[in-house]
């Protein structure tokens, strides 16, 4: 197939272009290189792929990128609640939904057969304890970040049936885990830095649960969606992630100390203006329709980031580029 990943020098688009190219592939990367390109330089020398410069907004360039394109991952945004506090609403109004809106048109235009959104859970808000939420769940939005995913995925979805392109919208839960840019501005990662650096953690609303999911199920599961029968899977939201990983911070904690038994936890009281959630997601819609499991647990993620860290496989993690935003309250 010959694909197009918008944002695919970031977090999850770096893991996904190499699991692309070693499917054998040709690639196309759109991105804007906020963050640096580094992570697809070993790409360069291959036949196949490609990567071009540029905004999501520019409707000439978007046209151009797709020419025999067969699928579309759009991960290009501003991803996250402090990102998008700290871009203003206007910023991730005009990447995150107007973005969005462009990528489609530009598809459909170009003749593209099908596009794969990388949407949040975060679109859910808060849900009531026991009750896992569903793709039918109500989406109630807590910040700028889950309102513009909502906006992206109801255009989508609201498109008429004999467009060209067919839509599909993954809820991603939070991603955890190594990739070619890591990022470290995400809890399970950020905790196990803070962690081995430190010795100590302070962590607020311990009880409050999330749901997590490695980077690599994240690539599987949009790599099977490139595949699946747009009958089965097309127009559809698909909650990505496992049952397995909806734990709350307190039981995170636990897993790192299993490794670092002298670790210092200290637990506050603290709420601030922000996507504060407490949630439990169900995944069984994905699983009975296409038979995927998520196979890392945080558990497993916590040992890979460790031995990486330990190692000094990443140089200098606290340096910028391995975050979207500067460091959160835990």
């Amino acid at each position: 197939m010959k694909i197009l990943v918008t944002g695919g020098c970031g977090y999850i688009g770096s893991a996904l272009v190499a699991a692309l190219m070693r499917r054998g592939d040709q690639v196309c990367v759109l991105d804007d290189l906020w963050f640096g390109g580094e992570a697809l330089l070993p790409f360069f020398d291959f036949n196949g792929f490609e990567l071009i410069k540029g905004d999501v907004c520019d409707d000439d360039l978007l046209f151009n990128s797709m020419a025999g394109v067969d699928c579309v991952i759009h991960l290009a945004a501003i991803v996250g609640f402090p990102a998008c506090e700290k871009a203003g609403r206007e910023s991730v109004w005009r990447i995150n939904v107007d973005g969005t809106k462009k990528v489609y048109e530009a598809a459909c235009r170009a003749g593209v057969q099908r596009l794969i959104f990388a949407s949040s859970y975060s679109s859910y808000g808060e849900s009531q304890p026991g009750d896992p939420v569903t793709e039918e769940s109500p989406l109630r939005p807590k910040s700028d970040y889950a309102v513009s995913k909502v906006e992206a995925e109801s255009f989508l979805l609201s498109r008429n049936p004999s467009q060209t392109t067919v839509p599909i919208c993954l809820r991603l839960a939070t991603v955890f885990g190594v990739s070619p840019r890591t990022r470290f501005d995400l809890i399970v990662n950020q905790f196990v830095l803070d962690a081995c650096n430190k010795g100590q953690l302070e962590i607020y609303q311990e009880d409050f649960r999330r749901s997590f999911v490695h980077v690599r199920d994240v690539v599987r599961a949009m790599i099977l969606m490139t595949e699946a029968p747009l009958e089965t899977v097309g127009r559809q939201v698909f909650n990505i992630g496992t049952e397995q990983n909806n734990i709350s911070k307190q039981e995170l904690v636990e897993l790192i100390r299993r490794h670092l038994p002298e670790l210092r936890v200290v637990f506050r009281n603290t709420s601030f203006a922000g996507d504060m959630r407490s949630i439990h997601v169900s995944f069984d819609k994905i699983r009975k329709t296409l038979g995927f499991e998520s196979e890392a647990s945080v558990g497993d993620g916590i040992d890979e980031m460790l031995s990486a860290l330990r190692q000094g496989v990443i140089s200098n993690p606290h340096s910028e580029k391995f975050r979207n935003h500067p460091a959160l309250l835990l």
